[in-house]
């Protein structure tokens, strides 16, 4: 039993010994391939792996609005061999559940942001409304006909809806699907009416002419799109910014995630990714690990007015 023992150690203090990262990563991502938080999870992915010297595997793990892919991050080993993607749905879902099988701001410790964008409020070419205030006088009009997709029921997406339902004074329906691509292929097929997507995901299919951008739901004009006016011209205070960051597993040493946040800045500062994630319509952009857990924070806070103020019940 002793020798068992004193092999256990033997190999414990070999493995503590060394150097951190050891082995491959893995950048579990909530959603399926092909959406935005997947673009970016690849982009990202990629360039820690030539600054760290270790692959980074993307692991695509889709389900619940994110709070499947969320909850596996959460369990594994706080080893920081285990990084998590977290998107705008994020905050939305620990504002939205009344429980979840983690802490979301305990069991996923937050590294930093890596970029923000608002989202765009698009229609397809053929569309009758050519404005904002075209649509939402339609809206008005005839209650219940427009319908809007989503990712799925409590997602910021769905609540950017309800958002813009409650300061528009409107009754648009909501279309949830199962994450990635759907809500864009939906738009683009003529089956649902609108979309209310990222910028990552829907500034190519505007450039191209495949979709008619209406506006940005950021304060100001966006510079990817600096024609297309914002909500508040219309609906005055409507503000929605969504943000793409990165976590651990919660507890993960101080000092592994204080490495991979001063990673994240290298990546960030490389004029290659600086270029590409503007070219997706997002803004990089670094934070410290304290500044990214006191954001989250604020944004919890933020989406559960919204529910409130729309009678949401918490799921």
């Amino acid at each position: 039993m002793r020798l068992v023992l004193l092999t256990v150690l033997f190999y414990v203090g070999i493995t503590a010994a060394q150097p951190w990262p050891a082995k491959p990563l893995k950048l579990v991502t909530p959603f399926p391939p092909g959406g935005s938080a997947d673009v970016i999870a690849r982009l990202i992915g990629q360039k820690l792996a030539e600054n760290l010297g270790q692959p980074v595997v993307i692991d695509n793990r889709p389900g619940a609005g994110g709070v499947v892919g969320n909850e596996y991050a959460a369990k594994q080993p706080p080893d920081g061999y285990t990084l998590l993607l977290i998107t705008g749905a994020y905050p939305v879902q620990a504002a939205m559940l009344k429980s979840m099988p983690f802490d979301p701001l305990a069991d996923i410790a937050m590294v930093s942001l890596l970029t923000s964008y608002p989202f765009v409020i698009s229609v397809r070419p053929d569309s009758p409304f050519r404005s904002l205030g075209e649509l939402i006088s339609h809206a008005k009009a005839n209650p219940g006909k427009l319908n809007y997709p989503s990712s799925g029921i409590g997602t910021v997406h769905h609540l950017s809806g309800e958002l813009l339902n409650a300061m528009a004074g409107i009754e648009m329906v909501h279309v949830p699907f199962r994450g990635g691509a759907s809500p864009l292929t939906e738009v683009l097929g003529g089956r649902v009416d609108l979309l209310l997507e990222a910028m990552t995901l829907s500034i190519g299919q505007i450039q191209s002419g495949k979709l008619r951008a209406l506006a940005v739901t950021s304060p100001e004009r966006w510079k990817a799109l600096p024609d297309t006016p914002t909500v508040a011209e219309t609906v005055p205070g409507y503000e929605v910014n969504s943000f793409i960051g990165l976590g651990a597993t919660g507890r993960t040493p101080p000092e592994i995630i204080g490495r991979i946040n001063a990673e994240v800045r290298q990546a960030l500062a490389s004029p290659d990714t600086r270029k590409r994630f503007v070219e997706l319509g997002g803004e990089p952009g670094a934070t410290s690990p304290t500044e990214m857990r006191a954001f989250m924070e604020r944004e919890i806070a933020k989406w559960r007015e919204v529910i409130a103020l729309r009678k949401l019940e918490r799921q």
